[in-house]
C-alpha cells in the first residue's frame, strides 16, 4: 500500500491558521480558494497508490516497510536516479508541469540533506541526529512538505538583524529544555497552503550578530501561533475549467508565514544558531543541487507542454509552413531540447557523494541559469504566434450557450482545421498559460525561484571547473616562447 488521496485530505483537517480576502479558512479541503488544487494533490496520490504504478511511483521503505514516493530514495547508482527521475516526470505530467512544489521538491530538499548528513555531524552532532530521524519519520509517513526560506522583502541594504524591526524576520527568541521558540516571519510558502509540515531555513547569507536567525526547523501546519496569509486565489477567480483550464485546477499558491512565538522541540532543529551551518547545509551537503535537479525536470516538462500549446496554434491559424513561423518553432524546440539535455547530461556526468549518486553540480547551475532566460522566451514566442487571438475571445463559456453570440463565434472564430469551438479552447488555454493572473505569476515564479539571476551566475562561476578549461591554454602557451636568437624587432615587424 501506498499513500492515497483520502489518506492526503484527511490529514489536512487540522488547527492550521490560513487567510485570505480578510477571512479565516475553515476547512481547506472544501474552501472555494484552495479545493480544486488540493483535489488535484489529492490526485497525485492517488495515482502513485494505483497498483499498476506502483513500481514507476514508489518504492519501500527500509525501516517501515511500506511503499513511499520515490522522491525519498538515496540514489546509490545512476540507474537509481533516472528511476527516481521518471518518477518526479510522471508526476509532473499530471499537472502539465504547473505545481513548482509538489510534494516531491522539498522531499528532494531533505534527501539532500540526508545524503550530506556528514556536514550536519560536524557542526553538530545532536542536530544532525534530529535531521536524520526527521527524515525517516518525513519519508515513512509520505509526508508533503513546503518550506519558506527567504526573508519578506523589506531594507534589501540591511541584513535580517539591522531592520527597523527586529522581528520583521523569523528568529529564534528563547530557547529551553524543551526547545526553540520563533517569531516573524518568512516567505514565500509556495504550496505551503496544502502541506502537512512546513520546513524553516535561509538561503540568504548571514554575518557575525546575525546567529537568531541561523536555524533549520520543522513544523506541522496546525502548530499553535503559525499563521499563513494567502495572495489571491486564482483559483477562486476563475469562472469555468474551459476558460481557465490551468489556474481553475493548478493554482498552488504562495503566502507569507508569521510566527508568533511557536515552539518547536529539538527533535525538529537540525541547526541552531550556527552561521557557517546556515550555509554548508545547501552547498557541503547536495541539497542545493537535489531540490533543483527536481525543479529542472518539473521545468523540462513544463516547456514541453508550452511547446505543444506554439505547435497548435500555429496549426490552427494555418501559419505552421510559413518560413519565419517554422524558424520561430524551430528555435523553441531547441531551446527545450536544451533543456532536457543538461537533465540527460547532469545525470550522466553525477558524481559519487559518499555512497550516494547525485547530479554534477556545475551542469545543474549552468540549467539554472539557462532556464531563467529560456522560460521568458517560450512565453514572448507564444505571444508572438498568437497575436490578437488571445485577446479576441468570448468572455466566457456562457457565451456558446446564448444564440446571438454562438453564431457570431462561429463565424470569427474560424480555423481550416477544427471547430470553432476547439479553437477557443485552444486560446484560451494559451492566455491561462501566458496571459492570465495564473501565466504572469509562473514567468515571475520561473524568472526567480532559484534566486536572482546574479545568484544563479554566481553559483554558476563558483561551481565550474575553471582548472579543466584553463589547463589547455597553459599547456598550449608553454608550447612556444619568444624567438631566441639575434632576431631584431624589425625582421619580426616584417
Amino acid at each position: 500500500m501506498a499513500k492515497d488521496g483520502n489518506a492526503y485530505l484527511s490529514s489536512l483537517r487540522d488547527d492550521r491558521s490560513i487567510y485570505i480576502d480578510g477571512r479565516k479558512v475553515a476547512d481547506i479541503t472544501t474552501d472555494l480558494s484552495f479545493r480544486n488544487v488540493i483535489e488535484t494533490v489529492a490526485g497525485l496520490y492517488d495515482f502513485q497508490a494505483a497498483p499498476e504504478n506502483l513500481d514507476l511511483m514508489t518504492f519501500q521503505s527500509p525501516t517501515s516497510g511500506e511503499r513511499v514516493n520515490l522522491a525519498w530514495q538515496l540514489p546509490k547508482t545512476y540507474g537509481d536516479l533516472v528511476r527516481r527521475r521518471h518518477a518526479i516526470e510522471t508526476w509532473s505530467t499530471l499537472s502539465c508541469g504547473m505545481i513548482g512544489r509538489s510534494p516531491d521538491h522539498v522531499a528532494s530538499t531533505l534527501a539532500g540533506f540526508r545524503m550530506g548528513l556528514a556536514a550536519f555531524r560536524d557542526h553538530h552532532p545532536a542536530r544532525a541526529a534530529a535531521m536524520e530521524a526527521y527524515f525517516q519519520y518525513a519519508r515513512d509517513n509520505d509526508l508533503f512538505l513546503s518550506y519558506v526560506i527567504i526573508n519578506p522583502q523589506s531594507d534589501k541594504g540591511k541584513s535580517a538583524g539591522e531592520q527597523p524591526d527586529p522581528h520583521l524576520v523569523a528568529s529564534i527568541v528563547d530557547e529551553d529544555s524543551g526547545g526553540i521558540t520563533i517569531r516573524g516571519a518568512k516567505m514565500l510558502a509556495t504550496s505551503g497552503v496544502m502541506a502537512n509540515e512546513l520546513l524553516i531555513s535561509g538561503f540568504q547569507a548571514l554575518q557575525a550578530g546575525d546567529e537568531a536567525y541561523a536555524f533549520t526547523a520543522v513544523v506541522p501546519l496546525g502548530v499553535k501561533g503559525l499563521t499563513l496569509m494567502s495572495r489571491r486565489s486564482y483559483e477562486q477567480n476563475a469562472t469555468s475549467t474551459f476558460d481557465y483550464p490551468l489556474s481553475s485546477r493548478f493554482d498552488e499558491n504562495d503566502a507569507v508565514v508569521h510566527f508568533d512565538d511557536v515552539k518547536i522541540p529539538w527533535d525538529r532543529v537540525f541547526v541552531f544558531k550556527d552561521l557557517k551551518m546556515a550555509q554548508a547545509q545547501w552547498h557541503d551537503t547536495r541539497a542545493h543541487v537535489f531540490q533543483n535537479y527536481q525543479c529542472m525536470v518539473r521545468l523540462m516538462v513544463k516547456l514541453r507542454f508550452l511547446l505543444g500549446v506554439a505547435r497548435k496554434i500555429a496549426e490552427i491559424n494555418n501559419i505552421i509552413n510559413f518560413p519565419q513561423v517554422r524558424d520561430t518553432l524551430g528555435l523553441m524546440a531547441a531551446k527545450v531540447s536544451n533543456i532536457e539535455a543538461l537533465v540527460i547530461a547532469m545525470e550522466m556526468k553525477g558524481e559519487t557523494f559518499g555512497e550516494f549518486y547525485v547530479p554534477d553540480r556545475s551542469l545543474l547551475c549552468t540549467a539554472q541559469v539557462i532556464a531563467q532566460n529560456t522560460y521568458p522566451e517560450i512565453v514572448e514566442a507564444i505571444r508572438s504566434l498568437s497575436g490578437g487571438g488571445l485577446i479576441m475571445v468570448p468572455s466566457s463559456y456562457a457565451d456558446f450557450v446564448t444564440p446571438e453570440t454562438n453564431a457570431i463565434i462561429h463565424k470569427t472564430q474560424r480555423s481550416p482545421i477544427t471547430t470553432s469551438e476547439q479553437r477557443v479552447k485552444l486560446m484560451k488555454l494559451a492566455w491561462d498559460a501566458v496571459g492570465s493572473e495564473f501565466g504572469s505569476r509562473h514567468l515571475q515564479y520561473e524568472m526567480f525561484y532559484s534566486g536572482a539571476p546574479f545568484v544563479t551566475r554566481g553559483n554558476s562561476f563558483r561551481f565550474f571547473d575553471w582548472d579543466n578549461v584553463k589547463g589547455p591554454v597553459d599547456r598550449f602557451m608553454s608550447s612556444y616562447d619568444l624567438p631566441k636568437g639575434d632576431l631584431k624587432l624589425s625582421d619580426a615587424a616584417e
